[in-house]
């Protein structure tokens, strides 16, 4: 099999092969290269120790050096290069507690994580498959290197990682890792919510978001997400549902584009469902204020998983907003861009869509046709620069003051009433027309 090599690739492995040590690329850019993916980043592994690396390159970085890792810097391009290495006693679940070096490439590859991450490649000796990365890849299967009780026992986050990859991928969890994870899903515990956070993102990011089912019917939802597990078959008996809470969210993840911010609002969206739900006498469920409790769901999780407070900030509010219904008017379009900010409006509307189109088709065509027409409108909205936040009011507080109110809530009071008008009528926001209601309000 020929793989072709990045001309700076290239380059590292032949000076090293020159001075008379092994190299080659190594794990996911092989992988990805022989599934016809463009690698993200390109990893080579060497019988070179570390100072050796270092000797043979001007610019490099000591990013792992303790793990063997130098980074070497090509102009702008950068190329970790690791030595063969035997890991030592994994303590805490997912570092070794020390690493031995080795001139064995296949000494290497055994201690990685999946078989598809364990090949290597170079020119010279073309692929290096120690471990059957090639057949799992044709099968479309996520296996163990070796034991993979052992393989989970030495770091837990390869448990998430399969389950990532298996989104990324499409490729179903062999059987006897899959049961492997089920038995050490509780390991998972001594993982970072940071690094939780990463791998949870990855699965949500993927072309697969779905495979969170798997995850959950794995137990690791149990374990760093039990707020889905509490979803999975709360039934919705109402003429706008066909699904559970669980499915109806997986279809909704699926709607939406390949974005953080929506596919996390998505996940989020109806977590308060399971306990806002209530059944009337005819047997209809109603869920009445869950946009409320799954917002408070979302905050919750997303701060234990340790996220930024833009991410929070963004997924909170269109959880809050997602089950937002309004008559396509301009004056409610506008009020709308105001409370959910212009900015994020459009995100509203692909939530909306999303929501919608994972529902039943109970007055399916009515609701995508109402967002049709919100959507319209909010692009007018911006194609008019009509007004719909206070910096967009032709008068500041500045105005009002000089016409003689006094600073303080009053004055806030007075430029919100005028907020309220134009929005109502875009073609009232002018200065002197706002300045005169102001005066006869105040009876100057």
């Amino acid at each position: 099999m020929k793989i072709t090599l990045p001309g700076k690739v290239t380059e590292i492995i032949e000076n090293l092969q020159m001075h008379g040590y092994e190299a080659y690329a190594v794990g996911g850019c092989v992988r990805d290269s022989i599934l016809a993916k463009e690698p993200q980043d390109w990893d080579i592994t060497t019988s070179a120790k570390p100072e050796e690396i270092k000797a043979l390159f001007p610019r490099t970085v000591d990013t792992g050096i303790e793990h063997g890792t130098v980074t070497v810097l090509m102009g702008k391009d950068m190329y970790e290069v690791t030595t063969y290495r035997i890991d030592g006693v994994y303590e805490d679940s997912r570092h070794p507690k020390e690493v031995i070096f080795t001139n064995k490439l296949e000494e290497d590859l055994r201690r990685r994580d999946f078989t598809i991450n364990a090949m290597a490649y170079n020119d010279d000796v073309r692929l290096v498959d120690a471990f059957g990365g090639m057949k799992d890849l044709n099968y479309h299967l996520i296996r163990c290197v070796g034991d993979p009780k052992e393989r989970f026992e030495e770091d837990a986050l390869r448990i998430l990682r399969a389950v990532r990859f298996s989104a990324q991928l499409d490729f179903a969890i062999e059987e006897h890792t899959a049961d492997a994870i089920r038995s050490q899903v509780l390991s998972l515990k001594n993982i970072s919510a940071e690094r939780i956070q990463a791998e949870l993102i990855k699965l949500l990011m993927s072309d697969h978001p779905e495979r969170l089912k798997d995850a959950y019917e794995l137990g690791i939802t149990r374990v760093i997400l039990p707020e889905w597990d509490r979803m999975v078959g709360v039934e919705q008996h109402t003429p706008h549902h066909m699904y559970d809470v669980a499915e109806h969210t997986l279809h909704a993840i699926m709607n939406v584009k390949q974005d953080k911010i929506l596919r996390l609002t998505m996940l989020f969206h109806d977590m308060g469902k399971p306990f806002a739900k209530t059944t009337d006498e005819n047997g209809q469920d109603h869920f009445k204020e869950h946009s409320i409790g799954s917002e408070e769901k979302a905050r919750s999780i997303m701060q234990r998983l340790k996220m930024d407070n833009d991410t929070i900030k963004k997924v909170t509010k269109l959880v809050c907003y997602h089950d937002y219904r309004i008559e396509a008017t301009g004056p409610n379009v506008r009020r709308a861009m105001n409370r959910i900010g212009v900015e994020l409006f459009p995100y509203y509307l692909a939530v909306r869509m999303a929501d919608v189109k994972a529902q039943s088709s109970y007055q399916r065509r009515a609701k995508i046709e109402n967002i049709i027409a919100m959507r319209e409108i909010y692009q007018d909205t911006l194609i008019k620069e009509h007004c719909v936040t206070l910096r967009d009011l032709a008068v500041t507080g500045k105005d009002l003051m000089e016409i003689g109110m006094k600073p303080g809530r009053e004055l806030g009071n007075m430029l919100n009433e005028l907020l309220e008008w134009v929005i109502d009528d875009p073609q009232c926001n002018k200065k002197e027309l706002l300045c005169e209601y102001v005066k006869e309000r105040l009876g100057l």
